[in-house]
Formats: structure tokens, sequence, C-alpha cells
């Protein structure tokens, strides 16, 4: 028996890996959070699974449901949104599993901030401008931050940001990133990448608190800022330049 994690990705259905589907249609039970993931997901679940929303569940009866499925023998897919890494909360699920001895896989699954940056059609990494992607989020009820990570810490590097979970503190995060990256940097909202609600808000730190006031979206949103948003007039990469010698490229006589 085992209890396999599993990245559902950002929303869409399609968006989830091959292994992650097989795995799906594979186990006899799925828990699943109910409250961020997809219906269209549990598609790929057999027909006899035994499904369990695990939205109102706290972990004590998330971790129940482990443990009857382990005295049946029975596998349990457990269905994350996102990409398992981060955010996810599997750390304290990994950590009861292996108190009680039950196996456990983990697939990664898209991250959100992966199909946002598609859904905004840019590579947030661009020559000589920005090479650097932060993933941060601010303090919340449930979890707060450690004290070095601060928006202005990570801010000083002018490194792109990308940051979850806190579409309600926009004026803060206008207010402390202003002064480090200039009030005409760029910023994007993409609310819920890869949904067929998904959303995209514009601006820069100089308007985008407005922008979003006038079109209010609800948690489930990324912030990003950063300069790589805009950059038009950039250096090309050395990748495919024609005298870029590469081991297979196979261009000596260049």
């Amino acid at each position: 028996m085992n209890v396999h994690f599993i990245g559902a990705g950002p929303g869409a259905a399609d968006l989830i890996t091959l292994r992650g589907a097989r795995l799906l249609a594979a186990c006899p039970v799925c828990l699943y959070a109910g409250s961020i993931v997809a219906p269209e997901l549990l598609e790929h679940c057999g027909p006899d699974a035994r499904l369990v929303d695990t939205a109102p569940m706290s972990l004590d009866e998330i971790e129940a449901e482990y443990l009857a499925a382990h005295a049946a023998g029975q596998d349990v897919a457990r269905l994350h949104s996102g990409d398992l890494s981060v955010w996810s909360a599997v750390a304290e699920q990994i950590r009861r599993l292996e108190k009680h001895g039950i196996p456990y896989t983990m697939t990664p699954g898209v991250p959100s901030f992966a199909a946002a940056a598609a859904a905004l059609g840019r590579e947030l990494t661009i020559p000589e401008v920005a090479q650097s992607l932060v993933l941060t989020r601010i303090s919340g009820r449930a979890s707060k931050m450690p004290p070095g990570e601060t928006l202005a810490g990570f801010g000083r590097t002018g490194a792109t940001l990308a940051i979850h979970l806190a579409i309600h503190a926009i004026d803060r995060i206008v207010e402390e990133l202003t002064p480090l990256y200039g009030a005409e940097c760029p910023v994007a909202i993409v609310f819920r990448a890869s949904w067929p609600e998904e959303r995209i808000i514009r601006g820069t730190l100089a308007d985008i608190a407005d922008r979003l006031a006038a079109e209010p979206v609800e948690r489930s949103a990324i912030v990003f800022v950063g300069p790589s948003l805009g950059a038009e007039n950039f250096r090309e990469s050395s990748l495919y330049d024609a005298y870029y010698q590469r081991r297979f490229r196979g261009r000596d006589g260049l």
C-alpha cells in the first residue's frame, strides 16, 4: 500500500502529468482538496474509486483516512493543487505517514506560477534584465513568514517576484516595492491561471492598486513584479547565436 501525493497542476484537467493521471486511475481511494482542485480532475479517477473531499477535514481526520486505507491494503491518491514542492501542506502529512511506517510517493505537478506566466505569454527570465525568480508570499493566518524573508529583502535583488496568496495586500506590496523597483515597474496579476475564469490585470506599481480596485479578484491570484514583465529591447541570448559553439551544435568550422 502506498499514499501517492500528486500535484494536480494549476487547474485545467489536462495540465496534470501523465504519471499523475495514471495513478489517479489506478488508486481505489482518492483524497482531494475540493476547495482548490478543479472537479474535472476527478474524471481521471476510476469509476469505483472512493472520493474524499478533504476541504472540511482536519489533519487528524486525514490521517485517519490514511490509516484506514493502510489497514485495508488500498493505495491512496492524494491530490493537491499546483506542485507539491511549495505551499502544498504535504510536509506535515508525510511526517505522520513516516510515524506510522506508511510508504508514500511524490509526483510533481505544473506549478501555478508557470501557468500564470504562460497566460501572460512571457518568459520570466530575460537576458541581462532578470535571471532570477523569487517565489514568495506574505504572512497570513495559516502560516507566518520567517523574519528574514521579506518583500523588501527580495526586492533589493531586482529579481522578478511571484507573490502568492497576497492579493489582499496589494497596497503593502506597492508601498514596500516602489522604492526598490520604481513606480513605473510593470506588475501583472493573474487570477486562476488555466481555469475557465482566468483573468489578467496589468499595470505598474503606480497604478496597479487602482486597476485591481476597478476589477477586483479573489485570493487565488499571483502578483508578478519586475522589469522582465515589460522587457522588449533586450539582448538576445547566446544560446542560439550562430557563432556560439556548443558541443551538440557541430559548428567547428564557423
